[in-house]
């Protein structure tokens, strides 16, 4: 009786834990995003991101994030930030995150022969999930969304952040 007691019990606890051991090395991702000014004037400005994540555990990871947006009449930005990712890897085929970034940000708008540019601190706290497409579970499509503040001590542009792509995990070197 204690025997099977045991087994059911390292069963219960040890198979989670066996397979949250199972995850990548880091991940690339890929995508389209969008920024709304949600304090002051609105506007939106859309782009692309890609992101790297580097998985120390399987809960956390370094993620460092690159972003171009542009918005009308002739606004250009750049983000780009790191920080932590924490990361849920109890379910099979989705996995949800948050992360918090640090970083800056370079805006340039030229209108009628001007050129000026800005230089901004840039914070971007949020999450989001991953969810498995196909068999392989190497490949996972990501929405996520994200408070992006940017400015200067004392002066910050509330922002958020939506975007969705395509991730792709890359394993751990087999040891031999």
């Amino acid at each position: 009786m204690n025997k099977a007691v045991l087994l059911f019990l390292a069963l219960a606890f040890g198979l989670p834990a066996a397979r949250a051991q199972n995850f990548p090395a880091a991940d690339l991702a890929i995508g389209y995003s969008m920024i709304d000014v949600v304090k002051g004037p609105s506007q939106i400005a859309s782009g692309g991101k890609g992101s790297i994540g580097f998985n120390f555990t399987p809960w956390l990871a370094a993620v460092g994030d690159l972003g171009v947006y542009s918005a009308s009449p002739s606004l250009t930005a750049i983000t780009y930030t790191a920080g932590p990712r924490v990361s849920y890897r109890h379910w099979e085929r989705v996995m949800p995150f948050a992360q918090l970034l640090f970083g800056g940000a370079h805006a340039s708008s030229s209108e009628s022969n001007y050129t000026g540019a800005t230089n901004a601190f840039a914070l971007g706290a949020g999450g989001g999930a991953d969810f498995v497409i196909g068999s392989s579970h190497r490949i996972v499509l990501r929405p996520q969304l994200e408070y992006f503040g940017f400015g200067t001590i004392g002066s910050v542009t509330d922002t958020l952040r939506l975007s969705v792509g395509i991730v792709l995990r890359i394993p751990k070197p087999i040891m031999r």
